[in-house]
């Protein structure tokens, strides 16, 4: 009996030691844990310090730099080297690393150690680089001197702004590619910041990287070179701008700039034929006067095209093939006047940046009624403001701010006979091409030609609104484009305008009335849905142009009068970015407003 209540004896117990390692084991992982968090924790807040140190200080380099303190921006650029590192480090080590393993906190540490190196890379290989020249170079030395343009500061700066470019076009990608889904609205707004700072950015180096790269050839370096200069004039619409009533020949040569020659629309003839093959789209839009006639060159709203007709005409009339084709408009020259100052001309007139457009496209017409002494006035005042800025006199800041602002507005549009050399200017406002969509943005054009023959436009008013709507189960999206035409001509216009001004009568337009003709551009895949006028539908001439659905429509505008037309596309999928309309730049620019419509 004993032997069997012994075998069925309770277990013995587990001794305590082994509780006490088990124990001792558990409270090493929770405080490894704990201490891990706060490490995490601690250097997540080192981070965020360094980054906000560091983000102001781009601001301070640039002002810097635009302020020709040259040294101070390149310690201020090494300051935010030093802050991008520490907050790169901060958040690279193995602990940070399996932390955004973790549910609900990894994604954040994620999209923080990527902004973080993001910053870190602009910081490394684009600001100290571009601080550092501006360290060495001061904006003045792009100055023209005699009429001459230094061209070694360009070559030097080749190298600097190519590295830069080249690490910022890669920062912006990885910036675009942080995953912001789940995580913290303090995260995804500081995601969304550094994205907006290096997109722009990027733009901006970009042109550089352009102007460095082409500037130097075109300035002469290596052979002289001649170009046409059109000065477009609004007061009569062209797609591009205007009618080039005046012309000159810009001659460069190993960075000296010389007007070697001037011209109006008067030295050359109309052509019985287009002086260089037409394509059928610009055949059908805009007619085959495109090609017969200077004034008419800038009707297609390619500039390359525009470059090209201008070009040959020269030939023919002057015997000299140029190297390519510029042009600006009184409202460019308006503010390269706000960097030279006021110029006084051979008239007697003062040309300021307040009163360039008033005196050039309608004070002159009441003064000379004779087209050719109105063409020889503007060709003389674009001369002295030519002058003024090739003698050295501009401002070197105001000069850059001014061409930039210029080339935005698409009022400056440069085409070069050499296709490699074009192929620089590819994408930006300056080549004047059709709108050119891409994934975060979809771009519509709307160009006008003046069908008065005379300079009523100075009186017509346009504003533009663009929107889309989602309205068919396909998810298909409508795209509207709203137009609103107005003549501000006032009611006894006919009587007391002038003929060049009224157009007298010679294309068939009552006197005072405004003839446009409106083109309409969608994005390459779209389909053309026709368009409204004041809300019923209205005939039109659809056409495609280079894949480019356009709907054309001419309309007559007496004094007082306004029409609203909607142009209407239907898109091919959903599209959730943003849309933008390039068109005419007219002497008086309207914001494109956001369009909301009921399909």
């Amino acid at each position: 009996m004993s032997s069997s209540r012994s075998a069925h004896a309770a277990p013995a117990k587990k001794p305590k030691k082994t509780r006490t390692i088990v124990g001792l084991s558990v409270l090493g992982l929770l405080v490894i844990i704990v201490a891990a968090t706060a490490w995490v924790g601690i250097r997540g807040l080192q981070a965020k310090d360094a980054l906000e140190a560091a983000v102001p200080l781009a601001s301070t380099i640039q002002d810097q730099i635009l302020a020709g303190n040259g040294e101070q921006a390149a310690q201020t650029a090494a300051d935010l080297a030093e802050f991008a590192a520490t907050a790169r480090s901060r958040t690279s080590d193995p602990i940070w690393g399996s932390y955004e393993l973790l549910p609900f906190l990894g994604p954040n540490l994620t999209a923080v150690r990527e902004l973080a190196a993001v910053v870190d890379d602009v910081a490394q290989n684009v600001v100290t680089p571009l601080a550092g020249l501006a360290g060495t170079l001061d904006l003045n030395a792009f100055k023209p001197v005699d009429g001459s343009i230094a061209l070694q500061p360009l070559l030097d700066a080749q190298p600097p702004v190519v590295q830069a470019n080249t690490a910022l076009t890669s920062a912006a990608e990885d910036v675009n590619a942080i995953n912001t889904d789940d995580v913290h609205d303090a995260v995804r707004d500081a995601v969304t910041r550094l994205q907006t700072v290096t997109n722009d950015t990027a733009v901006t180096l970009d042109a550089m990287d352009r102007a460095v790269t082409l500037l130097p050839a075109m300035l002469g370096a290596t052979a002289p070179r001649d170009y046409i200069l059109l000065f477009q004039n609004p007061a009569e619409l062209r797609s591009t701008g205007g009618i080039p009533g005046a012309l000159a020949l810009l001659h460069t040569d190993n960075g000296g700039i010389e007007l070697t020659q001037q011209a109006s629309s008067s030295s050359f003839p109309q052509y019985e034929a287009p002086v260089l093959p037409l394509s059928d789209a610009t055949r059908s839009i805009y007619g085959d006067i495109t090609g017969e006639f200077i004034q008419n060159v800038t009707m297609t709203p390619d500039f390359a095209e525009t470059g090209a007709l201008a070009r040959e005409m020269w030939r023919l009339e002057f015997g000299l093939e140029a190297n390519g084709v510029l042009s600006v408009d009184p409202v460019a020259l308006s503010y390269l006047l706000d960097a030279t100052g006021p110029i006084t001309l051979a008239t007697g007139d003062e040309l300021t940046a307040d009163n360039a457009v008033q005196l050039l496209l309608s004070d002159v017409y009441a003064r000379y009624e004779v087209p050719a002494q109105q063409d020889a006035f503007f060709a003389v005042a674009a001369g002295a403001v030519f002058d003024a800025v090739k003698s050295g006199r501009a401002d070197p800041t105001k000069l850059l701010a001014a061409l930039a602002r210029a080339g935005a507005e698409h009022r400056v549009l440069v085409w070069n006979a050499d296709e490699t050399e074009q192929t620089v200017l590819a994408g930006t406002t300056l080549a004047g091409a059709r709108p050119v969509s891409d994934d975060q943005t979809n771009r519509f054009g709307l160009f006008l030609n003046d069908g008065t023959g005379a300079k009523m436009d100075l009186y017509l008013d346009v504003s533009t609104a663009l929107g889309q709507q989602t309205c068919r189960e396909d998810l298909r999206p409508q795209y509207t484009l709203e137009v609103t035409l107005s003549n501000t001509a006032p009611a006894d216009a006919a009587t007391s305008l002038p003929a060049y001004v009224t157009g007298g009568g010679v294309f068939d337009v009552p006197l005072g009335s405004i003839k446009t003709v409106v083109s309409a551009y969608g994005t390459p895949e779209v389909q053309n849905l026709g368009l409204t006028r004041d809300g019923a539908e209205a005939p039109y001439h659809p056409a495609a142009d280079a894949t480019y659905p356009v709907s054309t429509i001419a309309i007559e505008l007496a004094p007082g009068e306004s029409t609203v037309l909607r142009f209407n596309w239907l898109g091919p999928e959903p599209f959730s970015g943003d849309l933008e309309l390039r068109s005419t730049p007219l002497i008086a620019l309207n914001d494109t407003a956001s369009l909301d419509f009921i399909c």
